[in-house]
């Protein structure tokens, strides 16, 4: 892994390097445009939310202060354009990105055992993290994976092309059809996951719930997991 903060500034160099390159070819605006979207791209790969804001303002900031591009004020909404675009306001709410780390549900093929062929969703599926990890738990199941953000859900399909993956709103999807529902949400989001849950999905089936504990629901297993969390497992009765 390197070591912080060199992705920032690796990520920063590619911008400039993609901006003095692009200015050539393309206006200003579109070049500061495209150049933004490079530091948003490297921000997936950060794993805390301020790693995230420093590599994705770096770049807009830094060109601001030295002034090297002549841009009308509103212009300086181009970089706010583009990470909504990669974060919408509507994902904010629950888990904007935040990746299930490699060997998180390391184990949970025995605590919550599927057929072959079982339906798996990952609610929220990101860049496809929690479904390498569901395959790796699971890898005679058929995994879907549900992402409201637009890119993300394209990244996520060219990363994980053996699962099904969709752009969707995974509050309005109906979890009646799957074995298991797989979620790395925010600890605000749990009490309605979990009423999602005993709503919809059938007796027998999975919940599952890295780092955070559904409010409502008796856990049938809590396997360890990273940094101190765990996994929290609910069999719907």
């Amino acid at each position: 892994m390197i070591p912080w903060p060199l992705p920032a500034v690796l990520v920063w160099a590619a911008a400039w390097l993609a901006f003095v390159g692009l200015q050539r070819v393309a206006p200003p605006l579109v070049a500061v445009l495209l150049a933004c979207g490079v530091g948003v791209a490297g921000s997936l790969l950060a794993a805390t939310w301020w790693r995230r804001g420093v590599i994705v303002l770096g770049f807009p900031l830094s060109l601001m202060l030295t002034g090297a591009a002549a841009l009308p004020a509103w212009a300086w909404l181009a970089p706010l354009a583009v990470l909504l675009l990669v974060y919408p306001l509507n994902a904010w709410r629950d888990a904007p990105l935040f990746p299930t780390p490699r060997g998180a549900l390391q184990g949970l093929q025995l605590a919550a055992p599927l057929q072959p062929g079982a339906l798996v969703l990952d609610a929220g599926c990101g860049l496809g993290d929690g479904l390498l990890a569901l395959r790796g738990a699971y890898p005679q199941a058929r995994l879907h994976g549900l992402e409201w953000s637009r890119p993300l859900a394209l990244l996520c399909r060219l990363r994980c092309p053996w699962a099904r993956v969709r752009r969707g709103d995974i509050w309005a999807e109906d979890w009646g059809a799957y074995q298991m529902v797989y979620v790395f949400q925010r600890p605000e989001s749990m009490t309605r996951a979990a009423a999602k849950a005993r709503a919809e999905m059938a007796p027998g089936s999975w919940l599952v719930s890295l780092a955070f504990e559904a409010p409502g629901l008796r856990a049938s297993a809590r396997l360890p997991s990273f940094a101190g969390h765990e996994v929290w497992v609910y069999r719907i009765r």
